[in-house]
């Protein structure tokens, strides 16, 4: 068995004063992905950057107090890989991929964007280049026996059921139809599978994402964007996934939820 839980904490100074260390003293995850990390190790309680009974790898940004990723693992990695190979984006803390026995388990933070402005046009590099790295790093894992899951926030909704006030949202980054289109060709060309929808086929959601504006979360008014996409064995030993929503508003450490998958 494999758990693997993917947390956009979005900044994890704040994240770690308002509950994710205890989170993470509860969970039973053998591999915790992160987004939006927003720090330097040098600027994190040590609790936080060294949790015990944890390998972590991060991956900041070049730019201050932007992005960052990073993984915890309980065994230690066999071999860890930041970035994939982009001259552009290799140093924007968006991608680390670690090699544990038998899969290949990756954190990836891909640009959000807005439409009409370079922000939209960065992500749309991003996928350009990420899909290709995406087909080579299934050959790479195929030639050598192993699985692969690509875990974190997407920033894509890929179909109606993946947000819930899709009709107003069909001009906005996150839903355009070149957006969803380049996850098709993810799950069709590239070869791999978006795990929770699998085991959720006819739901809702469930959504990882909730606006800090209004009352989306009390609406559950959300998106599905954190995701785990994984070579189509690997996502068929998936046996229960669960996104870990707080009970309450006021219990959230972040304004995305854990999704947590648990692997055959």
């Amino acid at each position: 068995m494999l758990t693997v839980t993917t947390a956009n904490v979005n900044g994890l100074r704040a994240a770690a004063k308002k509950g994710y260390v205890e989170w993470l003293a509860a969970t039973d995850a053998d591999v915790v992905c992160l987004q939006e990390v927003r720090a330097e190790e040098s600027q994190l309680p040590e609790a936080v950057r060294a949790p015990e009974g944890w390998h972590v790898v991060f991956a900041p940004a070049a730019a201050k107090g932007r992005a960052g990723v990073a993984l915890l693992t309980r065994r230690a990695p066999e071999q860890v890989r930041t970035g994939f190979g982009s001259a552009e984006f290799d140093t924007s803390g968006r991608y680390v991929e670690a090699d544990l026995p038998g899969v290949t388990v990756a954190s990836l933070y891909l640009p959000s964007g807005e439409v009409g402005t370079e922000r939209q046009d960065e992500k749309e590099r991003f996928m350009a280049e990420f899909l290709e790295y995406l087909k080579e790093l299934r050959a790479r894992a195929a030639a050598d026996g192993r699985e692969v899951v690509v875990c974190g926030d997407w920033n894509i909704a890929h179909q109606e059921a993946d947000l819930k006030n899709w009709k107003a949202n069909r001009k906005s980054s996150g839903f355009l139809p070149e957006e969803r289109a380049w996850l098709d060709r993810v799950y069709a060309e590239a070869g791999y599978a978006d795990v929770m929808r699998a085991l959720h086929p006819e739901q809702a959601g469930p959504y990882s994402w909730w606006s800090y504006r209004g009352r989306a979360f009390d609406n559950d008014s959300g998106w599905r964007i954190d995701l785990h996409v994984a070579t189509p064995d690997l996502a068929a030993r998936a046996v229960k996934g669960q996104v870990e929503r707080a009970a309450t508003h006021e219990e959230r450490w972040s304004d995305h939820a854990p999704v947590t998958v648990v692997y055959g």
